[in-house]
This record gives structure tokens, C-alpha cells and sequence, in this order.
């Protein structure tokens, strides 16, 4: 098998929803990035492929779109990956395998997003689903029609393995703290560029506090809740349901999950650049980091943000590492919910969980979060001198991707 390397990245800032980017299309933003890769990196030119995920937007291989608005030549193909939150991951991951199996030596990997663009869709009218005014969100479960099925997921994980209010907004008021930190120390600069003017990622609250995290509005009422818990789980099972024993409590059908511990819908735009040995050589490239492996995992919908820690520990377990020699865990925290179960699970490795802050500030463009993710691990690695690092990311209808990463400059 070929070795797979990172030769390095770009994205965009991450615009809120009506934000930065309203007036942006996906393809728009995406080509906007791609331009300033082949800027920076003139072997994106040399390219077999532009893999790149994608969750909300118009459909009909909105890369390949993308590629052609970016001046990418004619000959590069283009797929577009839709595994939902997981798919820019899933795009790397891809890339990787194609690389790793002598398919291809050069490929662009990443995803993009724009939840201001997001299109009404309407089912066939023949469709027992169909409705007039249509839908913008996907049916990820067949147990569920509901849009706020994500959101339901993370109320359900928070009940049903105890977690409460102030502790899942504690860890808000670090992501916003850390991310804060990190931006005013320039450490992300060389990989983020300004599209339509951009300056800054616009999520970030600079004065969030336990005290404003407080204030903020709950997502669910208590009788929703309570309607949540009382469904029938209709038979759905993973083969880990036990995964955290003995933390279980009674619900109280409090809600739990608000707007300071939900991360808030995005746009952004987000690439890197994968190469196999032979690349490398023949091309005189230099590798930032080797991706050593990747995993795709199923857990229950109706708690989905467990896939995020459970992807994870089987990557963990199929490359026969311990947590702890993992020196950086970048997993995208959509929900506190998330943070807190890692916390929950490796105690001993809290301060080494998203040391920059994560999407409860930067924001979660879904189909590009992947990439993110790697492209701050890649720094976050480079800058603390860490070896390894672990990125893991939760998907809709209860999936996960999970990535390994070593980085080059440290043996």
C-alpha cells in the first residue's frame, strides 16, 4: 500500500447562516478556495480528482460545478460525497483509499457549504411524504420525519446519560474562550483565506461566559422532551449500546440542549491536498503529515452524537493504539453534548480535546467540517510539536468518520 500524505490546505472563514457568505452559492465559495489552493499549492493542478463532500446543497455533483467555476482543468474529475455532517471526512477518506491502493497519486479532498443557499426541496407527489411547502432537511431515520432530528439526538444522549445544563454549558464557554485565544495568536492564519472580503470567522463570541451561556434559550420545551423520551426506540440497536456503563441516570425532561450548547448552522468552504510516496518524489513535494488511517462506524440515530466518540474508539482499537498516545483529539463538536462524553470517557485527556476551541465557536459548515478539522489538527500537531493526532466526526442517521494523522515533522 502507498503512503499518504497531507502537502497542506486551505479554507475559508466560517460565515453564520445569512452571514458572511448570504449572498454566496456553495459552488461560488468552493471555487473561491480552490483558486487560492492551486495559488498556493501549483500540484492541485496535477490533480487525478476533487473529492469533496457536500449536505445541503443543490444536488447534480455540485463539485464538479465548483471545479469548473475554480478553473480547475477540464480533465479532473469531480465527485461530490452527501454522508451529512461526516462527508468531508468521508471525501479524505475516500482519497485516501484511492491513493493508498495505487488508484491515483494526487487528489483534492475537503467539502463546502451554505446553509444561506440551502434550496425547499418537494417530494413527488405520488410520495405519502409529499407536502406543499416542501422540506430542507433530509429524513435520516426511518423511525423519524422530524427536521430537528439532530437536535433531538443530542437532547436525548444529554438525558439519557445525565448530563446537566451547566456542565454542557462549561464547555461551550471553553470552545469560545480557546477559539478566542487562538485566533488573537494568529495560529490558524496560513490556513484560512478571505472570501467576498471576509475577515474573521464569524461565530465566535468573544464575551461568552457561564452567565450569558445561561441566558440563552432552551431548544426544547418540557413537554417536548418528554415526548422525546417517551417514544419507542422502534427497535433500533447498535452493537455498542452499553458504551458508557454505569452513567446512565433517570431523564428529568428539563431541556438540556440550548443555543449556547448547539453549535448555530454555517458556511465555509474547506480543502486539502492529499499525495502518495511516488508524488512526493517524482515532483519534489513536501509532506506535512501522513494520514496512517481511517474508520466509518454505525450507532443508533436517535442518539447520534455518540458516533463522534464510538468512530473513534474503534479507530483506536483497529490500529491497536492506546488513547493516550494520542497527542491531539479533534472531534467536532456540534453539541457540548459530545465534549462532555469525551470528557466522561478519557478524563486524563480533557486539555488534549480541541486545545483551539471547536464548532460551539467556529461553527459547523456540514459538509465541509471534516476538513476543518484536519486542517486544525494539522496545525494544532505542527505547533505543539505532537505526534499523532485523532479527528472524529459525527454524521445525520447515526454514522461517524474517524481519521489518524501523524505528523511528518516529529519521529
Amino acid at each position: 500500500m502507498e503512503k499518504v500524505f497531507l502537502l497542506g490546505g486551505l479554507r475559508s472563514h466560517i460565515g453564520l447562516t445569512g452571514g458572511l457568505f448570504k449572498t454566496v452559492p456553495a459552488e461560488g465559495l468552493a471555487a473561491a478556495v480552490l483558486r487560492k489552493i492551486i495559488e498556493k499549492y501549483p500540484c492541485a493542478e496535477q490533480a487525478d480528482g476533487l473529492l469533496c463532500g457536500n449536505a445541503v446543497g443543490t444536488g447534480g455533483n455540485i463539485t464538479r460545478l465548483a471545479a469548473l467555476q475554480a478553473g480547475l482543468p477540464l480533465h479532473i474529475p469531480a465527485l461530490t460525497v452527501d454522508m451529512q455532517c461526516a462527508s468531508a471526512a468521508a471525501s479524505i477518506e475516500l482519497a485516501m483509499t484511492k491513493i493508498g491502493s495505487g488508484m491515483a497519486d494526487i487528489l483534492i479532498a475537503g467539502g463546502f457549504e451554505s446553509t444561506s443557499m440551502q434550496p425547499t426541496r418537494v417530494y413527488a407527489k405520488a410520495d405519502p411524504r409529499y407536502t406543499e411547502q416542501g422540506f430542507t432537511v433530509a429524513q435520516f431515520s426511518p423511525d423519524t420525519m422530524s427536521a430537528r432530528a439532530m437536535l433531538e439526538g443530542a437532547e436525548r444522549t444529554c438525558q439519557k446519560y445525565g448530563f446537566g445544563r451547566e456542565e454542557l454549558d462549561a464547555f461551550a464557554v471553553r470552545s469560545h474562550r480557546l477559539a478566542k485565544e487562538a485566533r488573537e495568536d494568529g495560529r490558524l492564519k496560513d490556513i484560512i483565506v478571505s472570501v467576498s472580503g471576509s475577515t474573521g470567522d464569524e461565530g465566535i463570541r468573544d464575551r461568552m461566559s457561564p452567565k450569558l451561556a445561561a441566558r440563552m434559550p432552551k431548544l426544547f420545551t418540557e413537554e417536548e422532551v418528554a415526548a422525546l423520551l417517551a417514544e419507542d426506540a422502534s427497535g433500533l440497536k447498535t452493537d455498542t449500546e452499553e458504551q458508557y456503563p454505569g452513567k446512565e441516570t433517570a431523564p428529568t425532561a428539563t431541556p438540556l440542549v440550548t443555543a449556547a450548547n448547539a453549535c448555530l448552522m454555517n458556511d465555509g468552504a474547506a480543502f486539502v491536498i492529499l499525495a502518495s510516496q511516488r508524488a512526493v518524489e517524482q515532483y519534489g513535494l513536501a509532506p506535512e503529515a501522513e494520514l496512517l488511517a481511517g474508520c466509518e462506524w454505525g450507532v443508533d440515530p436517535r442518539y447520534s452524537p455518540t458516533g463522534a466518540i464510538e468512530t473513534g474508539q474503534q479507530l483506536l482499537q483497529r490500529c491497536g493504539l492506546r488513547p493516550e498516545q494520542i497527542d491531539v483529539f479533534e472531534y467536532n463538536e456540534a453539541f457540548a453534548v459530545i465534549s462532555a462524553l469525551f470528557a466522561r470517557t478519557y478524563p486524563e485527556l480533557a486539555e488534549r480535546y480541541c486545545p483551539w476551541g471547536g464548532a460551539l465557536a467556529y461553527g459547523h459548515p456540514y459538509g465541509a467540517s471534516g476538513a476543518i478539522l484536519l486542517l486544525h489538527l494539522w496545525q494544532e500537531l505542527k505547533q505543539r510539536n505532537g505526534k499523532l493526532g485523532l479527528l472524529s466526526i459525527a454524521g445525520a442517521g447515526g454514522l461517524g468518520t474517524a481519521l489518524l494523522v501523524k505528523n511528518c515533522k516529529v519521529e
